[in-house]
Order: structure tokens, then sequence, then C-alpha cells
């Protein structure tokens, strides 16, 4: 059975090979057939592979684009979990193609190890304990401006229920907040930090709330689901912080998931972003039942991430960034763009599409590639 597939080594791709290999397993083939059928497989690769000169580009766009516009402007709510809607749509494609800073709907997939996913007791532990809650759940903060006091009076019973000692809150405070308290009597923690103006001792106070006791930050709401294949059950997010959370001794880092791409490149590089661009793109076309062939979504995953970062499709990113100057003009801001080229004395050697078809020359693409050359 290995000798036909050593035979088509370097002629299939290897992912191809090892498919084929386990798909013939059991089957009884002789080398024969084996052979047959590695040969019909590289006949249909070589006849899906694109043909020097090919517009894949043109082609990939068309193919996004008119089933692009069939989207609707709509979200849905993940399983009946009325917690969680998850972005889908028109909406959530721009945002990918634009790489927004931030999601709209940010949303995290977190399993646990293999020894805790089943327990879901403890799942609901773990859900709970990320869940990123206020510093006004736990304590009053009460500005006293005539003598420049602010107390911080705790709720005992709240720090009970998620597990926060009271004098271990008080050092947390202190610690962010970066000052010694006047007073730790009882559950109250007053200071004087001896501001001289109101505004000042405002901006205090409002650093006094904004201080995180549990949680992941960022992550405003946790709730568990079991898992597809009934193996257990996971923790879906609302808000993301892919960083903290591959920190946290009990998850599983190697099935995390986060849909803020670019939280994606920061933790985990270029490679996964783009493998984050695809995913999340087909489960866009997916979900709206647009049949796209991931080759086109993979070319536009290629585009955005080819010279080592992330780049939005737009004037701010690829587009912006080509070196064409009618390039850049055709898509936004035409006359900013051919201003500063007079200014700077900048050739364009057409080399593109856009630019060809802007002076009505041939593009060069398909038969335009092709050169007359003439002996004297």
């Amino acid at each position: 059975m290995t000798k036909p597939f050593d035979e088509f080594k370097g002629k299939l791709p290897q992912l191809i090979l090892d498919e084929l290999e386990e798909h013939a397993k059991g089957k009884g083939l002789k080398i024969r057939e084996s052979r047959k059928m590695l040969q019909a497989a590289l006949e249909q690769y070589e006849r899906n592979q694109a043909v020097p000169g090919e517009a894949v580009g043109i082609v990939a766009a068309q193919s996004i684009g008119e089933p692009g516009t069939q989207m609707t402007m709509r979200t849905f709510h993940y399983a009946g979990v009325a917690e969680l809607a998850v972005p889908q749509g028109l909406p959530r494609f721009i945002e990918i193609v634009d790489l927004r800073r931030e999601p709209k709907m940010p949303i995290m997939e977190i399993h646990l190890k293999e020894s805790l996913r089943k327990d879901e007791n403890k799942v609901v532990s773990f859900a709970e304990s990320i869940e990123d809650v206020e510093m006004l759940e736990f304590a009053d903060v009460i500005e006293d401006f005539s003598r420049q006091m602010i107390t911080v009076r705790f709720r005992e019973s709240h720090l009970e229920e998620h597990g926060i000692g009271l004098e271990d809150a008080k050092k947390q405070i202190e610690k962010e907040v970066r000052r010694k308290a006047k007073s730790r009597e009882g559950n109250e923690l007053v200071f004087e930090p001896g501001f001289s103006t109101l505004r000042s001792l405002r901006r205090f106070a409002d650093r006094i709330r904004e201080v995180k006791l549990c949680g992941v930050k960022g992550i405003r709401k946790a709730v568990v689901l079991p898992e597809e294949d009934g193996s257990g059950w996971y923790v879906k997010t609302d808000g993301t912080n892919l960083k903290a959370v591959l920190e946290l001794p009990n998850v599983d880092a190697s099935t995390v998931y986060s849909n803020n791409i670019r939280e994606v490149e920061e933790a985990l590089g270029i490679e996964a972003a783009r493998n984050a661009v695809i995913k999340e793109a087909k489960a866009v076309l997916d979900g709206q039942g647009l049949k796209v062939n991931p080759r086109h979504v993979m070319l536009v995953a290629d585009v955005m991430c080819y010279d080592g970062e992330t780049k939005a499709i737009g004037r701010q990113g690829v587009s912006g960034s080509k070196a064409s100057v009618f390039a850049r003009a055709a898509f936004e801001e035409t006359v900013k763009h051919l201003h500063n080229a007079s200014i700077r004395g900048r050739v364009d050697n057409l080399t593109g599409i856009t630019e060809n078809i802007i002076i009505g020359q041939t593009i060069p693409v398909g038969t335009g590639l092709v050169k007359l050359g003439m002996k004297d």
C-alpha cells in the first residue's frame, strides 16, 4: 500500500496524500488500483490549479461579492441562549475585511482540560470566576468633598458569594490606586488623598470604582454550553481577553478561540490571524447559506496578511498601500493621491490591472501577459 504513495510524493501535497491513504486503508486495494486512484487524483489536482495569468483576484472578488449582496443585516441568538447574540450577515463581514479594532460583539470559546470539562459544576464554577464583576457590585464608594475623604463601604455578603476575603479586597484596592488607606476598620476603607481640587478627588474616586476584584478584564458574561460531540461542557463568553485566558491554569490553550482577529494576531501571531480571518469569513457565508469556494476566502486572507501583519482592505490598509499611484487614486481620495504624487514626482510603472484600465492599455492578465518578440 505504501509503495504507490511514495511514488507520488512531491507530485501531490502531503495533506492530500495522507487523506487518500487514510481512505484507502481496509479497502483491500491492490498496488495497481492504488496507483490508478492516485493518478486520477493527480489529474484532478492539476486541472484545478490556476494557470499562469489567470485573474484569481477578480474571480475571488466576484465570487464573494455577488453572493455577498444577498446577505441580510441581522444577528441571531446562539443555539437559543438568550444571553449571547452572535454577529452575522453583512455587518460582521464588513468588520472582518475592515479589521475593526474591537468587534461589535466580541466572543470567545473556552474549553477546559480533559479532566475538568466533563464535570458541569466545575465548568460552571470556572465560568463564574472569569466574569469581570464591577467594583460597585461589591462596595459603595462615598465621596465626602467637605472633608476631602473617600470611603469604600464593602458588602461582605457579595464578597463571600465570589469567594473574596474582606482583607484581600482592601489590599487589592490599595495596590491598584497606589495609596494606603487612612483607616481600615470593619468593612470600611477610608482614603484621605490630600487633593486640593474637587476634580482630582472625583478622579481618584473613579479610579477606585474601576478596580477589578475578580474575573478577567473584558469578559462581561460567561455561559456554559454542551460540547457538540457530547464529550462535556465548554464556556462561551461575551467579551474577549485572549492573552489573559491563555494564562489560566485549567484552560486547554490549544482549543481557546476568539473572534477578535487583531487580538488573535497579538497573542498568537500572523498565521493564527490568517486562519481566524478564513474561519470567521467562512462562518458568515455559511451562516447565510451562501456556497463560496474556500479558496476565494483564503486569497482574501492572504492579501490581508501576506507582509507579516494584518491589514484591512481599504484606504488605510491594502488598497491605500499599493505601489501604483493610479491604483490608490482609483479607490478613494483621488485628488489627494494624484496631488501628492505630482508634488513628489512619483512614477507609475503600470504593472497592475487598475492602472492599465485607467489609461486604456491591455491589462497584464491572461492573454495580456503574452508579449510578441520579433527578430530582425
